[in-house]
Order: structure tokens, then C-alpha cells, then sequence
């Protein structure tokens, strides 16, 4: 551990890559992987590329909200895919709850409903 940052053997093995998870999973972040392979530079460009496909699916999505609402129609935006936003009844604060379809799609590895975010 004091040759990693004196991180913890748990926080070292966290980011550790798995086999049969979705394609959204942070440890697949290819600009992760590459900076962990110490490829610095590599990995900063991807980070970059990255981030601005983030930007652009933002544009879209703004622009066809703007564009629905021209027309009159209704537009729900993004909706995540496993877990949806309640107001916890104690704190009143929002959260996000697991509403399920994960490992259902984990066994089958059936992901054709994830979006291409790398």
C-alpha cells in the first residue's frame, strides 16, 4: 500500500476491471485504463474526447428539448436506466433508487440498452 499512495488493499482493488459488465461501467473508461497504465498523455487526449462526446449528447439533448417545446410537445429527457429519483421520505433530500433490470441483463449480457458513452 505505501508503494500505491497509501491507499488501502480495498480502495486499490475497487477500480480493479470485471469481466461481463455493462459497457457504462466506470472501470472501462478507456482514458482510466490508460492513465493506470501510466500512458499519461494518451490518456489525457481520450479524457478530452471523452468529455467533449459528453458535451455534444448534451447539445443534442438540450436542442431537442428546445425543439419539442416549440412544438408543444412534451419532452422527458434522459431517463437513467436503473435507477430513477424519489425524495426520501426521512431526509426529504432527492436520491437516486435502484428500480432494477441490471442483473437481469447481467445474466442474459443482454446490454443493447445502454448508451455508447465511450
Amino acid at each position: 500500500a505505501e508503494n500505491m499512495y497509501f491507499f488501502s488493499d480495498l480502495a486499490l482493488t475497487l477500480n480493479e476491471p470485471e469481466e461481463r459488465v455493462a459497457p457504462t461501467d466506470s472501470r472501462l473508461r478507456p482514458d482510466q485504463r490508460l492513465m493506470e497504465s501510466g500512458r499519461w498523455d494518451e490518456a489525457n487526449v481520450e479524457k478530452q474526447r471523452l468529455e467533449e462526446k459528453q458535451r455534444a449528447v448534451r447539445r443534442r439533448r438540450e436542442a431537442e428539448a428546445v425543439e419539442a417545446l416549440e412544438e408543444g410537445k412534451d419532452y422527458e429527457g434522459y431517463i437513467p436506466l436503473w435507477f430513477e429519483r424519489k425524495v426520501d421520505a426521512v431526509t426529504g433530500e432527492l436520491i437516486c433508487v435502484y428500480k432494477g433490470g441490471y442483473w437481469e441483463a447481467k445474466d442474459k449480457q443482454d446490454w443493447s440498452t445502454c448508451p455508447d458513452i465511450f
